[in-house]
């Protein structure tokens, strides 16, 4: 299982990362989605929380969002923390209107 949250700014993200890690999720199940990515990686490392790699999404899915838009490799990377389709592509429209995305996933809880 995973929860999902839309956040605004990286003040945000920090009270929300508190406020998860209080129930028990760890940073290492804590990943943030922004569609710049000099954005992301900002908030990804001033926030301790973990970029999606490999090991989450699998070889084949890393080679292949080498060659896709910002919003397919989002999308890809969503779904590939659980999320639906669906869902990766309600959140994604979110991504686009600047907002930050937050996905905290229990698989480790």
């Amino acid at each position: 299982m995973y929860q999902v949250h839309v956040i605004e700014n990286g003040v945000q993200a920090k009270e929300q990362i508190d406020s998860l890690s209080g129930t028990g999720f760890g940073e290492e199940n804590i990943y943030l989605f922004a569609h710049d990515k000099d954005r992301s990686e900002h908030l990804t490392e001033n926030t301790n929380t973990q970029e999606i790699g490999m090991k989450e999404q699998g070889f084949l899915s890393s080679v292949k969002n080498v060659f896709n838009s910002r919003g397919d490799e989002l999308r890809s990377k969503m779904q590939s923390l659980g999320l639906t389709k669906e869902e990766a592509d309600q959140y994604e429209k979110e991504l686009d209107k600047g907002k930050v995305v937050l996905v905290a996933s229990d698989e480790a809880k």
